[in-house]
């Protein structure tokens, strides 16, 4: 058995370093890593489905299917137009209205859905204005960081958090984190303003032309549009509701799918299904496999023993060491794979006697999503934005974003710790 841990961990670091360097699709990599597991025999092909997270991967692929029929209709585009049009035209408002968009937009369907449809909406506004997009292109980054930390389907670890403890409900993530992530929010918004008060100026000429943007044009099918509006309602209310219902979320977000795709008909069906990010599914379905090598082995185990003895099981320092070595890591490393070993790691611990977990989940989920704002490399969504930008000829530099993003991704953790502190561990 301990040839076979060394084998584990050695497959996942190797894994681990290819994801981060990006040579090889980090789907791929963690497929081969998963197939890897079980053909070396440190875990059976029944014991590694076992492992994979159906929960999980059910809820992203019905957000997914739900999100995307909803986008065809244009009510995004929309909200963003009649946003900058309440906002007079000054830029400085309409980065502020972007922005809280993007955090809630980033709370309900998650962050690369909403850096997705938020980008090309940016870009045209700002083409109006005659201002540069990258005040706003790392603002949005930014939000959606943040509003991803504040529900269970905002952001990956918080979906794989909420579907390994089977406690922490939809409900329960808005009671924990939702308060914080507000707070974080309102703390960053006069930052944003003066950091780039600078840069958001603009003619009154440029002001006009936003003005006379015309957002109904936005909305290309408002049949479908009332169809989408109901069965989201519907979908977010059989959140609130899940445990009450004795139903998985995976199993709400499926339902809402499903009936969506019943009312949309065959043609919408094929789009919605070329539209979910099946590269980021079984990116999952990798990963899963790995860390279940790792738990079968013992590795798991043998670091919540090292952890607990490294703060001697105290709540305090254990929530703190995972908070603070989640944000670093999530800065410069992908938070899902980082997630997918804490979480049994954590799971570990309680049955090592830790008794009050749930500081350590919501240090998890807190450390996890806003260390992504660290880097440019922190998260999947800030990777896509810069994308999308340097598409249309406006770069986002990796060390100019990191100037802005990593203090305040300092700040927003050190937020977050004193939050924990005072919440839990008093």
């Amino acid at each position: 058995m301990e040839q076979q841990a060394v084998w584990a961990v050695a497959l996942f670091l190797i894994v681990y370093a290819l994801i981060v360097s990006e040579k090889i699709h980090r789907t791929v990599v963690a497929m081969i890593g998963g197939l890897l597991m079980i053909g070396l025999g440190i875990v059976d092909q029944e014991t590694a489905i076992h492992h994979i997270d159906f929960n999980t991967l059910g809820l992203l692929v019905g957000m997914m299917i739900i999100v995307s029929i909803t986008a065809d209709t244009g009510v995004f585009k929309y909200v963003a137009v009649w946003a900058a049009k309440q906002a007079k035209g000054e830029p400085m408002h309409i980065l502020l209205a972007l922005v809280l968009i993007t955090a809630f937009g980033s709370a309900f369907l998650d962050n690369v859905t909403t850096i997705l449809l938020m980008v090309p909406v940016t870009m045209s506004i700002t083409r109006q204005l005659g201002v540069s997009p990258i005040p706003y292109l790392i603002t949005q980054i930014l939000a959606s960081n943040i509003g991803g930390t504040a529900t269970l389907i905002g952001d990956p670890p918080n979906i794989m958090i909420g579907s390994a403890v089977k406690e922490l409900t939809f409900v329960a993530f808005l009671n924990n984190l939702t308060p914080i992530a507000l707070l974080i929010l309102a703390a960053h918004l006069p930052i944003f303003l003066w950091i780039f008060r600078k840069k958001l100026v603009t003619t009154p000429e440029r002001k006009q032309a936003v003005l006379q943007m015309d957002e109904k044009e936005e909305l290309r099918n408002r049949t479908l549009l009332i169809k989408c509006l109901t069965v989201l309602g519907f979908t977010i209310v059989g959140f609130f509701l899940h445990q009450l219902l004795h139903l998985e979320s995976a199993t709400v977000a499926l339902a809402g799918a499903a009936v969506l795709l019943l009312l949309t008909g065959e043609e919408a069906m094929e789009r919605a299904f070329a539209k979910v990010e099946w590269l980021t599914i079984f990116f999952f379905v990798g990963l899963f496999v790995l860390v279940g090598g790792l738990m079968e082995t013992g590795v798991i185990s043998s670091l919540a023993q090292k952890a607990i003895a490294l703060t001697g099981g105290d709540p305090t320092a254990t929530s703190m060491l995972i908070l603070w070595i989640s944000a670093f890591a999530s800065a410069f490393l992908d938070n899902i794979p980082f997630v997918a070993t804490m979480i049994p790691m954590i799971q570990e611990m309680g049955n090592m006697g830790v008794e009050n977990l749930e500081p350590l989940w919501w240090s998890l989920a807190l450390g996890a999503c806003l260390g992504g704002n660290g880097t440019l490399i922190g998260a999947s969504a800030n990777l896509i934005a810069a994308g999308l930008a340097a598409k249309e000829d406006h770069p986002i530099r990796f060390l100019t974003f990191m100037k802005y993003g990593f203090p305040l991704m300092l700040l927003s953790t050190a937020m977050a710790s004193a939050y924990i502190y005072l919440r839990y561990l008093i």
